[in-house]
């Protein structure tokens, strides 16, 4: 059964780290810190989607300081991290932002994952997710993850919403006509 086309009524999109954001590597350093590589094309996702009067955040199984560092740079609204239970975490996350689970959009990778996506109105997966995660997203994006993800799912709900790609970065110029010349 094909769910409704929900894009363009979407309120705040949830990620998944390890997998979506970044590629899913972990580097150890030599006093046992954490590294995750992040892409810097999925920071402007999240200012595009501000921009917009979407809000962003983050959901994963995992805590780490690198995570919650970036998340606090790119100024996500939401950020829950160590919760294994994802779909109660979804729900709690709904309540408290009052945003009902059909305004919601999550990318996921893993099997952990599934239930949120089944949960949520719009479910995205990154081009290299599990092949079950793949079967389970309403859309499957192009790029794998840490390469762009965010940047993609953002674009894609914001044509959903009517924009054009010219448009939709107009801001970032100061002139809404700016980027339209530059395009041409």
């Amino acid at each position: 059964m094909t769910r409704p086309d929900l894009r363009d009524q979407i309120e705040l999109v949830l990620f998944d780290v390890d997998g979506v954001l970044t590629d899913g590597t972990l580097l150890i350093g030599p006093e046992g810190e954490a590294l995750k590589p992040f892409n810097v094309r999925d920071g402007v996702a999240i200012g595009l989607l501000r921009q917009h009067g979407i809000k962003s955040g983050v959901l994963s199984a995992k805590s780490s300081r690198p995570l919650l560092t970036r998340a606090t740079q790119l100024g996500m609204d939401v950020v829950k991290i160590g919760f294994s239970r994802k779909l109660e975490a979804i729900q709690q996350i709904a309540e408290e932002q009052g945003i009902a689970a059909e305004r919601i959009a999550f990318a996921g990778d893993d099997i952990i994952d599934i239930p949120v996506m089944r949960e949520v109105a719009v479910a995205y997966a990154p081009a290299d997710a599990h092949p079950l995660v793949l079967e389970a997203a309403d859309h499957v994006m192009t790029t794998a993850g840490g390469r762009g993800v965010a940047r993609e799912i953002a674009e894609d709900l914001l044509l959903a919403r009517g924009l054009d790609l010219a448009g939709m970065y107009a801001h970032m110029l100061g002139d809404d006509d700016a980027l339209r010349r530059l395009v041409q």
